[in-house]
């Protein structure tokens, strides 16, 4: 399995994240026997972002690595220049990347468990409605991942009847941010939307609090600021206590008990001291890129079982199958359940902490949204949720 993500630049806590999430799938399903007898391993390849240096990176990972069985990562920093190369290869990819190209355009090896960034941006504004915000902030990093929530979500307020009151891009090499925080400031929001990797937000965000007499402008941020390295380091410089009374951010509704849950959690708890960040692991239970990455992993590794057969251009007919499932299919929450039940003979449909799945002909399955928080601490905690009439209003 190749972790192809950021590991280095201003999206370098990315990689780790869905390594986390790859070691700890990976290593259940070793201990579970493995898939037709192979043990599997976790490989990171480092895109650092930037297409530039994802596409030779790639082509290094096809030349250099084998007994490739499935791509993970891929996030909107270099999908768009990657995907093409993988699909040539007639390899499987679950990627990370809300890029809108990738809602109708077909490849047919692409598999993505995470709502394009339009619909992340319409949630963004269902949440601002919530909690009675008019005056909206926008602040986004000047990587390609973050500028594409930037035209949605001005759609968005606008049909929404709210006000756009700035919108400024974060130079994520910069160091300081005292201009565009200062902009912001004086146009007097009643919210900042942001989603700026690395150290951006944090520094941002501390001068926006400085310039404003010390109290924190309230922040809307994306699912990718649910992460125990955003935490940490926005917390430690607008205060614990300060993140968690001004902060929302949406999420995908993800499972936090149940028979999905406990075989995840026990799989990415697996990994505390391993790899990853070195703030509130548990936080790992929560992020995108953990959930999504290991149902896409047990997926795969189930539609080799079925398949017999661990070459993609073989078994990817089975990913949809077994997700979706089909009348009569039993329900399986790991790759152990799954296993021992097409050992029976019987068919199945897994379902993960992700939620069930719902393919679509470009194979995307997105779920519905949640509104999450931090408390002082830095655990996660579910406030409210986003129905699919909020975004229909808003798309």
């Amino acid at each position: 399995m190749a972790d192809l993500a950021p590991f280095s630049g201003a999206d370098a806590a990315l990689g780790p994240t869905y390594l986390v999430s790859c070691d700890g799938a990976t290593q259940a399903i070793n201990n579970a026997g493995g898939v037709l007898g192979h043990k599997l391993s976790c490989k990171s390849v480092d895109t650092r972002g930037d297409p530039a240096d994802a596409v030779p990176a790639t082509t290094q990972m096809f030349a250099t690595t084998s007994n490739l069985a499935l791509v993970i990562g891929c996030t909107s920093d270099e999908a768009a220049s990657v995907v093409p190369i993988i699909n040539s290869h007639k390899m499987v990819a679950f990627c990370m990347t809300g890029q809108s190209e990738f809602d109708s355009v077909h490849f047919q090896y692409f598999y993505r468990l995470v709502p394009p960034d339009l619909e992340e941006s319409y949630a963004m504004v269902a949440i601002a409605q919530q909690l009675g915000y008019k005056k909206i902030a926008l602040a986004f990093g000047n990587d390609i991942g973050s500028q594409t929530f930037i035209q949605p979500a001005i759609s968005a307020i606008g049909k929404a009847g709210l006000t756009l009151a700035a919108n400024e891009t974060l130079d994520l090499n910069a160091s300081s941010f005292r201009t565009e925080a200062d902009k912001i400031v004086s146009a007097h929001p009643d919210v900042i939307f942001t989603e700026a990797l690395g150290p951006t937000d944090a520094t941002f965000l501390s001068e926006v609090k400085q310039l404003n007499g010390g109290k924190m402008i309230p922040v809307i941020g994306t699912s990718a600021d649910i992460s125990p390295d955003w935490y940490k380091s926005v917390a430690a410089a607008v205060g614990a206590s300060t993140l968690a009374t001004s902060f929302h951010a949406d999420n995908l509704v993800t499972e936090t008990s149940g028979p999905a849950y406990a075989p995840f959690q026990a799989a990415i708890m697996s990994e505390q001291g391993k790899v990853g960040s070195s703030g509130d692991f548990s936080t790992y239970l929560t992020a995108p890129g953990a959930v999504h990455l290991y149902d896409g992993i047990n997926l795969a590794a189930l539609a080799m079982v079925e398949a017999k057969s661990t070459v993609p251009s073989v078994y990817a007919p089975f990913i949809e199958k077994i997700g979706d499932g089909s009348a009569g299919a039993t329900v399986v929450y790991s790759f152990a359940q799954g296993l021992a039940a097409l050992n029976q003979g019987k068919a199945i449909r897994y379902e993960g902490p992700g939620g069930p799945t719902s393919f679509d002909g470009f194979h995307d399955s997105t779920g519905i949204f949640q509104i999450d928080a931090y408390n002082a601490t830095g655990a996660v905690l579910v406030t409210g949720n986003i129905s699919a009439t909020q975004l229909r209003a808003l798309s």
